[in-house]
């Protein structure tokens, strides 16, 4: 069968209805990164495959087709702890759509689909009221090194220099952590303290926290160039009244 794919592992990040009976799916696939496909006949009633086509659920997946717009063959889905918070739900949603909306069709990133799997694991695990941000903060940073983006929180690129714990930063994402006076800053007075806790992998503590979440923010912003993020108002509409989103 001409450009078939057998067996491959892959998650669903969108779906919507496509004509009466079909569903047109976003995947994010190991082997050949975000695929769409037409899953024809999936919307009647009858069918299995609205039910096996959910998000957050390992799938192994056969289609067909040379064009940018695929037919699915076959799927079978694969046991995984379902994302039980209201917190975790959201927290998925917005990192199906960063997929969705930033990452290159036909592009595969075997390193970010891992980190992938290990983000939707974290989630499900989860305590309840449990810091949501340091797993957020983790994936966006390995969805910005898959794009190329990916910077030292500890070193300031437009001097070369290590950052200090008593100075005050600024971001660019062109270039990563820059001096206070580099004019492409996007964002400024980051603390070194904080950078350095970062550099280290703390994500918790208060201070280093809220560096990431600007920092990040910013990032994400650029890469969307303009795209809105649905995920992030139906997160501060539903989630915990902490007032914390993506």
């Amino acid at each position: 069968m001409k450009g078939a794919v057998q067996q491959e592992p892959a998650y669903v990040i969108h779906r919507q209805p496509w004509r009466e009976t079909s569903l047109l799916v976003d995947l994010f696939s190991l082997n050949h990164g975000r695929v769409s496909l037409i899953a024809r006949g999936a919307s009647r009633a009858r069918s299995p495959l609205k039910a096996q086509l959910q998000p957050f659920q390992p799938l192994m997946v056969d289609w067909t087709g040379r064009s940018d717009l695929k037919t699915l063959i076959q799927v079978e889905g694969r046991h995984a702890p379902p994302l039980g918070q209201t917190k975790a739900l959201y927290s998925g949603l917005y990192i199906n759509e960063l997929l969705l909306r930033v990452l290159p069709a036909a592009d595969p990133h075997q390193t970010l689909f891992a980190a992938y799997i290990e983000t939707l694991q974290s989630l499900s695990s989860l305590p309840p009221g449990a810091d949501i941000e340091p797993v957020l903060r983790t994936f966006e940073c390995d969805f910005a090194a898959a794009l190329g983006y990916d910077f030292a929180w500890d070193l300031a690129t437009d001097t070369g220099l290590r950052v200090e714990a008593g100075n005050e930063y600024g971001y660019d994402p062109g270039q990563g952590i820059v001096s206070a006076d580099e004019p492409g800053a996007l964002v400024r007075r980051l603390p070194g303290s904080a950078l350095l806790a970062l550099a280290e992998g703390d994500f918790r503590s208060d201070d280093p926290r809220r560096t990431a979440k600007r920092v990040m923010r910013v990032l994400v912003d650029f890469l969307l160039q303009g795209k809105p993020l649905h995920s992030r108002r139906l997160f501060s509409q539903f989630v915990s009244s902490s007032g914390r989103t993506p």
